[in-house]
């Protein structure tokens, strides 16, 4: 029989770890690979190749959305299968526009995760029980909740939507050229141009611009700002 190749990203390791053993204790699943943060999952995705990825919404330097555009435009036959600690409409029409093909949201884990990574490995799609009367909402409502996505983050491309969530995690202008790759001049000059494209006027408006669009999610606890560096 074949085997199950997963994929789970989550930066939480306790959780991480957590999804791991449920998923290991199915016959015929296998954990191809791990990762921390977004950008470690697309890498190490990239070279396992596994059939379904399970990506946490909210991770580090690349969210789960991001990294599922990426992860699908290099591996365009896996699933992947969103968590999430709350669900929204405008969330779950990111996730679909996202192209991913599942919604859990992480209190329901232990319940959904492996009806829902089944339902994946056999070509349907799988969304917690509040999710699937959101969609459905969507539908009768006219037009489909993939159709629906939210223009502003459909402005940026790729990597400017990498900049926004890393400026809005805080990073200088640095830090930003070293995480992708790029001299520091083009680094700010990045800033500088999303800011006008997005006719803000400071690293607040550009972490409120974030959060809105699901490019970053705030913790409850958050009361800070990103350094301007």
């Amino acid at each position: 029989m074949t085997v199950l190749r997963i994929f789970v990203a989550d930066d939480h390791e306790v959780v991480r770890k957590g999804l791991v053993s449920l998923l290991q204790a199915q016959p015929n699943w296998s954990i191809c690979g791990e990762a921390a943060d977004g950008h470690e999952a697309v890498e190490k995705a990239q070279r396992s190749k596994p059939d379904v990825v399970i990506l946490d919404v909210g991770m580090p330097r690349l969210n789960g959305l991001e990294a599922t555009r990426q992860l699908l435009k290099a591996n365009p036959e896996a699933k992947v299968l969103i968590l999430t600690l709350h669900e929204s409409d405008q969330m779950v029409r990111e996730v679909l526009n996202a192209g991913a093909r599942g919604f859990v949201l992480k209190s329901d884990a232990a319940r959904d995760l492996v009806f829902a990574v089944d339902a994946l490995a056999h070509g349907k799609t799988y969304f917690t029980s509040k999710v699937s009367a959101m969609v459905l909402e969507g539908y009768l409502k006219g037009g489909t909740l993939a159709s629906q996505a939210a223009m502003g983050n459909n402005r940026l491309t790729a990597r400017e939507r990498e900049i926004v969530q890393l400026i809005a995690e805080g990073k200088s202008s640095k830090e930003i050229a070293v995480a992708l790759g790029l001299s520091v001049k083009t680094a700010e000059t990045h800033r500088s141009n999303l800011m006008r494209k997005l006719q803000l006027h400071s690293v607040s408006e550009l972490v409120l611009y974030a959060v809105r669009n699901n490019i970053v999610q705030v913790p409850d606890s958050y009361d800070g700002l990103p350094s301007a560096a």
